[in-house]
């Protein structure tokens, strides 16, 4: 027969298996399915059960594991950092290791969750790799940094040989080729991430026929990331690619390739409107940026006649 102090060591040694509520830090707000909120209830009903039973086997579950396993939504995984670029002052291209020729395995657009810890407090955000989703051996993602960030401390303090750690994919928009007439993508800074794997998938393919325009809103032309790349993709005959820019205000300033495609000022309901009766063909917009940036264009598109359903908001 258990005493009574047998008895409340037993409770207090199930009192310290219970799971530990997420700080709302630890949620990155993108409506992830599994949110770090499910997790916390799935391994609650799971303590709950054990406790009843009293068999702590129940409890067992994967932990943290290291690649090569497959992402997953629920279990976070760690990837090598092979690699830092700062393009501008606050924004840095990093580059992840994965096994051999191996692939993420996400569909273009999708995004991840990324954990970081600083001053012993855990804080989740969610980012799009910018990389191909075809791409080998390695993934990209571009991260604005902010002064006062906690996730961009974390961010500032990496380097090479590092391990930083994800789970996903996670993103209820998947592309299918020659689903839509033409992309119109209005994109606002680091919201170009998810554009650039659905343009290339679309370049990729010979025979995706989708007219694409793109158009990237940036403080200043030096602010524009990937001109490289975007550059080259605009040289595909179904490929256009626009900028505006809200401090800028001299054409002469711009190089000769970027004059004619480029508006200063901000995007408004008139540039929209031009932009959407630009199209080639009946478009499918694709916004990104920051919340009041795509709650703006969410507005203009409504206004310019398309519908709800004409348009995704990531």
């Amino acid at each position: 027969m258990m005493d009574y102090g047998e008895e409340g060591d037993e409770e207090e040694a199930w009192l310290q298996l219970r799971p530990v509520e997420p700080l709302p830090s630890q949620c990155c707000g993108s409506g992830c399915s599994p949110c770090v909120f499910d997790l916390y209830q799935r391994d609650l009903a799971r303590w709950e059960a054990a406790r009843a039973s009293k068999n702590r086997s129940l409890l067992s579950r994967e932990e943290t594991q290291s690649c090569p396993s497959k992402l997953s939504p629920e279990t976070f995984l760690a990837f090598l950092i092979s690699a830092v670029d700062r393009l501008t002052k606050d924004t840095y291209l990093v580059r992840f290791a994965l096994p051999g020729n191996s692939q993420l395995g996400l569909r273009p657009g999708q995004h991840l969750i990324l954990r970081g810890t600083v001053d012993d407090l855990e804080i989740q955000r969610a980012y799009t790799p910018i990389s191909p989703a075809n791409a080998e051996g390695y993934f990209e993602v571009l991260i604005k940094c902010y002064q006062t960030g906690l996730m961009s401390r974390y961010v500032k303090s990496w380097k090479a040989g590092d391990t930083a750690f994800w789970r996903g994919p996670f993103g209820g928009f998947f592309y299918k080729p020659n689903q839509y007439g033409e992309l119109l993508m209005l994109a606002a800074g680091t919201g170009l991430a998810p554009m650039v794997p659905i343009l290339q998938s679309i370049t990729d393919n010979a025979e995706d026929e989708t007219f694409v325009t793109l158009v990237g809103c940036f403080k200043t032309f030096e602010g524009i990331y990937l001109k490289t790349c975007l550059q080259e993709q605009a040289r595909f005959w179904n490929v256009r690619t626009f900028f505006v820019l809200s401090q800028e205000n001299s054409l002469e300033q711009l190089p000769w390739s970027y004059r004619d495609r480029t508006r200063f000022g901000r995007l408004d309901q008139d540039l929209l409107e031009e932009l959407v009766g630009s199209c080639r063909r009946k478009p499918f917009a694709l916004v990104c940026g920051s919340a009041e940036f795509t709650k703006d264009v969410a507005g203009y598109l409504l206004h310019a006649g398309l519908a709800e359903d004409s348009y995704f908001l990531f």
